[in-house]
């Protein structure tokens, strides 16, 4: 065997859990290498910790975003605790992302295009009840959308549910979406985590309250900020699913608290591993470091209706006055990727370059600061360690950035608790972890379009919002991408967001936890890691 050899499938085997080339590319590499290295063994990374699956257990989630605010209505889930617990073991959605990123029935067992892509058809699966054991029912579906829907909503969901425009039973386990305008990806809007079925209400509405879901898991008690707890689903309609007898989502929002709970063992897992403590996990012999390559990206939004981030020239200049280099090397040690002020990540169809890249240039700063007549400029900058992990360490960063270009950025440090519910769309500087999702329309639907509940810049571009109707509906494939490329250069020349890292999703996972390959879109396995992993 060839110790160069076997040493460069080591380092493209790091690279790959870094995220920083796809399991493609490292297959490719680890195939064109197997011949020098021979039969001698494999370095090949393992994606599951057992074969087969087998059922039993008690699973314990430390979840790193809960707040005393949280509640079971789905369209105020705000972070992976209530997503994970609510949307993902608790409820279904007509669809779910499967650990590969495509689209997949789950309440509805197929699904089809008509009239082009302006109705959508869902045949709804048989003999799926609630938790209580009433039989899932098409009213069910058309109430749960509802209640998203309509002109003061403040749903998360409701810039997607704004494309539909009637929702109707087609049979009796069928049922008919007429949207306003072709989407082509409208299967994947409807597997949004906060658009759960629930029970419909005599009268109008969804029973939300009680917390009964069709999901793997029954709800057995939960206290807001501090846990979930839930036990097996008996009469789940996936085959063999769920493998946990029960589950436990537990509130730990200090990282330190967090690492202690899961190195003790009071936790199987852990969501957002401070990037500090990952030697430590790597050299223990039952914990294991888990990195899964994802969309999700930090930054920090200026909201552009207000001064003195309604100029343009003033958001440009805050733009170059980060030196996210800097951030990566000291916050994140390297294990992040540099953003460029779009929210769209290289892996995500319709990816475009927009340059230039935003680098650190204090003169370019100060530069854009004089077009405005302004020598200098006094900012406050919320965050917290709730608003994404490192968050108040690269604030403090980018302060010291900002000095030499005449701009004092205050940092201000919000409270962890409540941050989602009492900063996000209302503070006008602030840190913002998002997730990314698995297409531009939902991306852009959901953050950027003018009227968007989760909108936090406040940006209205009228050339953004045409283009958005545009592409939507459009099924010549070079126009789309040519469309959607126009959008990621508006936002990165026009808009309020600064992007400063893409990221993997680093968590920690005691190898009594046994998995398969993990889902990169949304934190959890696609928030589905409590139905889909067992103990080993």
């Amino acid at each position: 065997m060839s110790d160069t050899s076997l040493s460069e499938m080591e380092f493209w085997a790091a690279q790959m859990r870094k995220g920083a080339i796809s399991r493609r590319e490292f297959f490719g590499r680890a195939t064109a290498l197997a011949v020098v290295i021979g039969a001698g063994g494999s370095v090949l990374p393992s994606f599951a910790q057992a074969a087969e699956p087998k059922k039993g257990g008690y699973a314990r989630f430390g979840m790193s975003d809960a707040s005393q605010q949280d509640t079971l209505d789905p369209g105020t889930w705000p972070a992976s605790f209530s997503q994970a617990a609510f949307n993902g073991s608790l409820c279904n959605n007509l669809t779910e992302i499967a650990a590969d990123g495509s689209i997949i029935g789950d309440l509805a067992e197929s699904f089809e295009p008509a009239n082009g892509t302006k109705k959508w058809i869902f045949k709804i699966r048989k003999g799926v009840t609630f938790h209580d054991g009433k039989a899932l029912t098409v009213k069910d579906i058309q109430e749960s959308f509802h209640h998203h829907m309509g002109a003061k909503s403040t749903s998360g969901a409701a810039p997607l549910v704004s494309q539909i425009e009637s929702i109707t039973a087609d049979s009796v386990d069928k049922v008919l979406f007429t949207l306003k305008s072709a989407s082509a990806d409208f299967p994947y809007l409807v597997a949004d985590y906060h658009l759960s079925i629930f029970p419909a209400k005599d009268g109008g509405g969804i029973d939300w309250q009680r917390g009964v879901g069709t999901g793997a898991f029954a709800l057995e008690n939960f206290t807001p900020g501090e846990s979930a707890k839930m036990v097996r689903n008996q009469n789940y309609h996936k085959n063999n699913k769920p493998y946990f007898d029960e589950i436990e989502y537990i509130a730990i929002m200090d990282a330190t608290a967090r690492m202690n709970a899961f190195v003790t063992g009071e936790v199987e897992f852990i969501n957002d591993l401070d990037v500090k403590s990952i030697a430590l996990v790597e050299r223990s012999t039952g914990l294991k470091v888990e990195r899964t390559p994802s969309l999700r990206h930090f930054t920090f939004d200026m909201d552009t209706s207000t001064k003195p981030f309604d100029n343009p020239d003033v958001r440009t200049a805050l733009k170059y006055a980060i030196d996210r280099d800097d951030i990566i090397r000291k916050v994140y040690l390297g294990e992040a990727v540099k953003g460029n002020d779009t929210p769209v990540a290289v892996t995500m169809p319709f990816y475009h370059e927009t340059p230039p890249q935003n680098d650190y240039d204090v003169e370019k700063a100060k530069a854009f600061l004089a077009k405005v007549g302004l020598t200098s400029l006094d900012v406050d900058l919320s965050v917290a360690e709730a608003a994404f992990p490192g968050a108040v360490e690269a604030a403090v960063l980018f302060q010291q950035h900002a000095a030499k270009a005449g701009i004092n950025v205050n940092v201000v440090r919000e409270a962890d608790d409540g941050y989602w519910d009492n900063i996000f769309l209302k503070k006008p500087f602030s840190g913002c972890d998002w997730y990314g999702r698995a297409t531009c329309d939902w991306l852009f639907s959901t953050a950027y379009a003018d009227g968007a509940a989760w909108n936090n810049t406040h940006w209205k571009n009228p050339r953004f919002n045409e283009l958005l109707i545009q592409a939507r509906a459009e099924t010549d494939q070079a126009k789309r991408a040519a469309q959607y490329a126009e959008m990621q250069q508006l936002i990165h020349d026009d808009g309020g967001v600064i992007t400063v890292a893409f990221v993997n999703w680093t968590n920690g996972m005691s190898k009594k936890i046994g998995h398969g390959t993990i889902g990169g879109i949304f934190p959890c396995d696609n928030m589905r890691m409590a139905e889909r992993w067992w103990m080993a």
